[in-house]
């Protein structure tokens, strides 16, 4: 069945309420925002991938001070696969304690579940260079 605009502004939804939950330490909301065998992979940080509420959550009060104070997203990109998943790309940026920032793209795997859409899987992909690392002439013009 395609996605309505509905199911696009609840997905889109779905993706900011993670940002609030983290950032107020609702952290026991989880289950609105994930499977509960949600695979967080943290991989590109050099922390494999995390897999169920109980891991996220442990992970999360274990990072402690290391947490952003604010998480921000942006740019969601709502992708309609065709066994009925969904993926959705955004952005996200983290805010810290000392007033650094640092940015990375979200790739998520959203699906249907009985209360609503959730979060299956989700990929953090860090940005650390400009234009993913593109030097002059390697580029197609836009």
């Amino acid at each position: 069945m395609p996605l309505t605009l509905e199911d696009r502004l609840t997905i889109t939804e779905l993706i900011a309420l993670h940002g609030h939950l983290v950032d107020e330490g609702e952290l026991d909301r989880a289950a609105e925002v994930f499977t509960p065998d949600v695979e967080y992979d943290l991989t590109d940080f050099g922390q494999g991938t995390l897999t169920g509420l109980t891991q996220l959550t442990d992970a999360s009060l274990a990072l402690g001070a290391g947490n952003p104070v604010a998480h921000h997203v942006t740019n969601v990109v709502v992708e309609e696969l065709a066994d009925g998943q969904v993926r959705v790309r955004s952005k996200g940026l983290g805010i810290r304690t000392d007033g650094s920032c640092g940015s990375v793209t979200y790739v998520d795997t959203v699906v249907r579940v009985g209360a609503g859409w959730r979060i299956a899987r989700r990929r953090l992909e860090a940005r650390r260079v400009p234009l993913n690392g593109l030097t002059p002439g390697t580029a197609a013009p836009l």
